[in-house]
């Protein structure tokens, strides 16, 4: 057997190594990857992505494919993926808010979408047929990087320029957006507020919660000179939660009448303690 039949051999067959390796790997990136989709937290979710992305890095370096290798773990899990996972912690995504379904329908809409997917995976690999790997020897004989470079600089040189105008579009198209000049004078102070006069906005600030005993709490409100709740000493956010505590006169009465009931107890345990003491 010759050196070229004896390396096309060796490069065509899969040893028991790389097999044992891709079952326990391949595992545990399926696991990651169904970990993203039903992980209730966005951060258990990003770092399971994270991790299917690294084992995905470690396929392409054993196969042979050094620049996808690398590039996988320096620019989509280290830059990509960590920026996702420090927006979400920044953010404070919370479970509540994930969960919370805006489009009727919507869940079952992309548990068909999956499953029509992944039927057709199946399909697709079911029919798929490789027994020898073709050309991975000559297109990595002078270099992984090398042969890329090759590739994507002639036969690929349209499609990588193509895609190189699309992302630079889509950059500068995003800092127009995020980033326009005034076309008109900013408005000094005494301006806006005397436009706030003229719309009959709250002008001066709002009042302070209400202040009773020992109580000094923003869901109690304040009351106004002939006894009311005023609604402006509140924030709207606890209102719409059902946070507010009742100071109505109702309620006020029946506190008053509770401490005058305890003060009674009170006085009387008091009373009779110095009765017991005299004796």
């Amino acid at each position: 057997m010759s050196a070229g039949t004896f390396a096309f051999a060796a490069a065509s067959t899969t040893s028991t190594g790389e097999a044992v390796q891709f079952w326990v790997l391949g595992t545990v990136a399926v696991l990651g990857a169904l970990a993203t989709v039903l992980m209730k937290k966005a951060v258990h979710s990003a770092l399971s992505l994270a991790a299917t992305m690294i084992i995905l890095a470690v396929f392409y370096l054993t196969n042979g494919a050094y620049f996808l290798g690398i590039v996988q773990i320096v620019v989509y899990t280290g830059a990509i993926m960590m920026l996702f996972l420090f927006v979400v912690m920044l953010v404070g995504v919370t479970a509540a808010d994930s969960l919370k379904e805006t489009i009727r329908g919507q869940r079952w809409l992309a548990a068909a979408c999956g499953l029509g997917f992944g039927i057709l995976l199946i399909a697709g690999i079911g029919n798929a047929s490789l027994r020898q790997f073709n050309g991975l020897g000559q297109a990595n004989s002078g270099g992984n990087v090398q042969g890329l470079a090759a590739l994507i600089f002639t036969k690929y040189v349209f499609a990588f320029e193509l895609t190189g105008a699309l992302l630079i579009t889509a950059a500068v198209g995003a800092m127009v957006l995020t980033h326009r000049e005034r076309a008109e004078r900013a408005a000094t102070q005494r301006e806006r507020s005397e436009a706030r006069v003229r719309e009959g906005k709250q002008l001066p600030p709002l009042p302070a919660p209400g202040v009773y005993a020992r109580h000094n709490a923003v869901d109690i409100p304040g009351l106004l000179p002939d006894g009311t709740p005023s609604e402006l000493t509140v924030s709207p956010t606890l209102r719409a939660r059902g946070q507010i505590r009742d100071v109505s006169g109702q309620a006020l009465a029946e506190l008053a009448a509770l401490e005058q009931r305890s003060g009674d107890w009170l006085e009387r345990g008091h009373s009779e303690d110095t009765k017991g003491a005299a004796k």
